[in-house]
């Protein structure tokens, strides 16, 4: 098992400066974030490290050869948009962009392209899945013609009022992946699980890892710290609103030791990404390095 951080936190980055301080401090892998170019539209959203649509052979090569001199793996590529946005146009330009991702993937020789389902938050999730049926078939296929496999993040996508009330992707829920690979049961479809969002949800991880073993192709490592009193406040209808505080591993309510070991017993050993969204360690490049600094000396222990 491999531990590396998703480079979306570092905005102001070029890649070589991230892979230089990444490789220092003592990661071994990059999930490499690649957003189109100006693209940003939320926060840790828009970041680009790769241009895809700028990505040629002989760039894929330096860009290989940067990260074999740091001696860095890429684990993935990331690109998180909404392919089911209600808006058509939209819709038609992040699948475009996300299947410049595949390809890049390809030319990198780089396994896994995560990504989201997305979602129409004001529909049910029946609806939803009359989309997803029509939609997410041809982006697999695509997918698995070019040798990549697409890893679906389980977050709900779920943090604002302006995502109120369903969120904006689908894949958040044991129930709601089951329906997905049978509708799409390629053997390159699958998980980039977030321990976080099932914090959130109330749903157990190491069950999850125990369960759908076999779908797991890349894990996110995030916390996340459930406010007591918020969530006396305002009730689990909110939805999280008001009382779910992503952060970093070992600052929140996820019992990271329990979940490394389901891992392991489980046959995954693969990479395991630090995924940096805590507020608390965001405002300056000082306090987005000590983050990650602080998750790393709590997973390191347990990851060889």
């Amino acid at each position: 098992m491999k531990l590396g951080l998703f480079t979306a936190a570092f905005a102001k980055n070029s890649l070589e400066e991230v892979a230089e301080w990444a490789s220092a401090n003592a990661f071994e892998t990059l999930e490499i974030a690649c957003w189109p170019v100006g693209k940003a539209n939320r926060r840790y959203a828009g970041v680009t490290h790769i241009d895809v649509n700028d990505l040629t052979p002989a760039k894929a090569s330096q860009i290989l050869g940067l990260l074999d001199k740091h001696n860095l793996q890429i684990s993935s590529l990331g690109y998180y948009p909404n392919p089911l946005h209600p808006d058509p146009d939209h819709r038609e330009q992040v699948i475009g962009h996300l299947k410049q991702v595949i390809l890049a993937a390809e030319m990198l020789k780089v396994e896994v392209v995560g990504t989201f389902i997305g979602k129409d938050k004001d529909k049910t999730v029946d609806a939803n899945f009359d989309d997803y049926a029509r939609i997410w078939p041809p982006i697999v296929k695509f997918a698995k013609e070019h040798g990549v496999k697409i890893a679906i993040e389980n977050c709900p996508m779920l943090f604002s009022y302006d995502e109120w009330p369903g969120g904006n992707n689908l894949a958040s829920t044991p129930a709601i992946w089951k329906r997905m690979w049978e509708i799409i049961p390629d053997d390159n479809f699958g998980l980039n699980l977030d321990p976080s969002h099932l914090i959130l949800q109330m749903i157990d991880p190491y069950r999850v890892v125990r369960e759908f073993k076999d779908k797991i192709f890349h894990v996110h490592a995030k916390d996340l710290m459930i406010d007591r009193e918020g969530l006396y406040q305002h009730g689990a209808l909110s939805q999280g609103m008001g009382w779910q505080i992503p952060r970093l591993p070992g600052l929140g309510d996820m019992d990271w030791p329990k979940f490394i070991a389901a891992l392991y017993q489980n046959g995954y050993d693969s990479f395991i990404s630090i995924e940096h969204e805590d507020r608390a360690f965001e405002k300056t490049e000082e306090l987005v390095n000590r983050g990650f600094l602080i998750a790393r000396d709590v997973l390191r222990p347990l990851i060889h």
